[in-house]
């Protein structure tokens, strides 16, 4: 598990293709490896990747053909900036939200203009996601742990302070950048409770109202 505050940026020094798949060394800057050992989890712009080994300076890590599929790792090359962040311990501030580092989908940036001191993002989420982001709530975005200002449909607004803008990969951005997105797993309990198959939806496939009356979600 992960908070989404993101500890480091790092950089993509090498690429191998792995039969199918890709193995990728990272060059974690100023992130404290000291800690580490092979088998620990770092997330990797909010995918949390499996260290393999330590050469010193950074990691190898492989990405399997799924997480290519599903994510932007796919679109990095040598050269690429990554956000960073280590597995969080039990001891350790939730200065964030509860971010697990298996990616949803992938959004992307539509917009960016000054707001003050702060920058103001606009990005658009699949549609299949755009249920789960809300006005206020949280959102991962490459890892970095964020609360939505504005929602219009698909779309949804982020302010994005100074502090942020130096210390992620925010500074990038771009119209038309790809990014990686984790919805807040609280939402997706709560879909999984109340839209349960078993207990709202009939026959047909529909919700029905009568069986949310009957099982007691609805109170007449």
């Amino acid at each position: 598990m992960f908070t989404g505050i993101i500890q480091a940026i790092g950089k993509v020094v090498a690429t191998e293709k792995k039969g199918g798949d890709l193995r990728l060394r990272i060059h974690s800057g100023a992130l404290d490896l000291s800690d580490v050992k092979p088998g620990d989890s770092i997330a990797t712009n909010g995918v949390c990747l499996t260290v393999v080994q330590l050469p010193g300076d950074g990691y190898w890590a492989d990405v399997s053909k799924e997480t290519l599929d599903l994510t932007t790792i796919a679109t990095l090359s040598v050269g690429s900036a990554v956000n960073l962040e280590k597995a969080l311990r039990a001891s350790d501030r939730l200065g964030g939200h509860i971010v697990s580092g298996h990616v949803d989908g992938i959004g992307m940036v539509i917009s960016r203009h000054q707001d003050a001191r702060s920058e103001r993002f606009r990005l658009r989420a699949p549609d299949h996601l755009a249920k789960y982001i809300a006005h206020k709530g949280s959102v991962c975005v490459d890892g970095t742990s964020l609360t939505v200002n504005k929602v219009e449909g698909a779309d949804f607004e982020l302010n994005i302070v100074p502090h942020t803008l130096e210390n992620t990969i925010f500074s990038h951005y771009k119209a038309k950048t790809a990014i990686n997105l984790e919805v807040d797993v609280i939402s997706r309990y709560l879909e999984r409770l109340i839209l349960s198959k078993d207990t709202i939806i009939d026959n047909s496939g529909e919700i029905s109202l009568e069986i949310l009356k009957n099982n007691g979600f609805l109170k007449v």
